[in-house]
C-alpha cells in the first residue's frame, strides 16, 4: 500500500472514530426539569423527564407519587422511563411546597383526597393535561402509573374517563366509593400487588376484581409472594412485620411487568 492509500485509510479511520463518538454521545441525554402548572387557583410543582437526544413524538407517562408527595423514588422512575423512550411527568397532587415529612402528616394530607375523589381526579387530570402539552408527547399514547396513594390516583384518573391508554398501579390502594365508574375506563389496567399487603387486604382485592369484571375492563392483577406494601421503595426498609417494606425481587419483577404491558398497549 502506498503513502496515498495509507493516508486515505488513516483519514477514514479517524472519521469513523469521530462519527462513532458523536453517535455515542447522542445515545442518551436525559433531562429532568421542574414544571409548574395549575388546577384551579392552586399551583402544582412536578418534574418532567425526557431523552433530549431522541427525535419525534413518543408515549407520555404520568407518575403519581405515594403519600409523601414527589420524592427521589418517583424521580428515579421518571428517569428510567425517559431512558426507555418515554416522556415522564412526576405529578404533584398536594400543591407546591406541601411535602409531608412524617407518616402522620402524610396520612392527614392523603386523607383529604381519598375523601374527596372529585378533587383527586381534578388534580390527576391537571397533571395529564400538563404532560400532553409537551411537544415530544404523542397524545394518543398516554399512560399513568402510581405508587401506593399514587396507585389509587392513577385508577381514579382512569375511572374518570380520561384518555389514558394504560394504567399501572404499584402496591396501590384499590377501593373506590364509585365502582360503577369503572365503565368509564377507556384503556388497559395492570395492578402489581404485594400478596401479603395488610394495607390492601384480600377483601379489597376481591372487590376490585369484581369491579373490573362487571365493567368488562381489560385488566390484569399480579400478586408477588412475600411482598407487603411499598415493595418498590428502598426507603421502606426490610421489615415485613411493619406492613410496608422493600422487596427487591418484587420490585424488579413488577418493573419488567410494567414494561411488557407498555410494549403491548402503547406499541413502544
Amino acid at each position: 500500500m502506498g503513502n496515498i492509500e495509507l493516508r486515505a485509510a488513516f483519514a477514514a479511520m479517524a472519521m469513523a472514530l469521530v462519527a462513532g463518538g458523536a453517535a455515542g454521545g447522542a445515545q442518551a441525554a436525559i433531562k429532568m426539569q421542574t414544571v409548574e402548572y395549575k388546577q384551579g387557583d392552586v399551583t402544582l410543582e412536578g418534574f418532567l423527564a425526557y431523552d433530549d437526544a431522541r427525535q419525534g413524538k413518543r408515549p407520555g407517562v404520568v407518575i403519581f407519587p405515594a403519600w409523601n408527595g414527589p420524592t427521589q423514588h418517583e424521580k428515579d422512575s421518571a428517569e428510567k422511563l425517559a431512558k426507555l423512550g418515554y416522556v415522564a411527568l412526576v405529578a404533584d397532587v398536594y400543591g407546591k411546597g406541601i411535602r409531608p415529612s412524617t407518616p402522620k402528616d402524610a396520612a392527614v394530607e392523603m386523607g383529604k383526597y381519598m375523601k374527596d375523589r372529585a378533587l383527586l381526579r381534578a388534580r390527576a387530570t391537571a397533571a395529564l393535561d400538563q404532560l400532553r402539552k409537551s411537544p415530544d408527547v404523542d397524545a394518543t399514547r398516554l399512560a399513568s402509573i402510581g405508587y401506593c396513594f399514587g396507585g389509587a390516583t392513577a385508577l381514579e384518573l382512569a375511572r374518570s374517563g380520561a384518555p389514558v391508554v394504560t394504567t399501572v398501579s404499584f402496591h396501590g390502594e384499590l377501593s373506590t366509593p364509585t365502582p360503577d365508574d369503572a365503565r368509564n375506563i377507556k384503556g388497559h389496567v395492570l395492578v402489581l400487588h404485594g400478596a401479603d399487603d395488610p394495607v390492601v387486604p384480600p377483601k379489597e382485592v376481591d372487590a376490585f376484581e369484581n369491579e373490573m369484571r362487571n365493567a368488562k375492563v381489560d385488566w390484569e392483577l399480579v400478586a408477588y409472594s412475600g411482598a407487603v406494601h411499598s415493595f418498590t421503595d428502598p426507603s421502606a426498609g426490610n421489615d415485613n412485620s411493619k406492613g410496608a417494606a422493600y422487596n427487591e425481587k418484587a420490585d424488579k419483577r413488577s418493573w419488567v411487568a410494567m414494561q411488557d404491558f407498555f410494549h403491548e398497549t402503547l406499541k413502544q
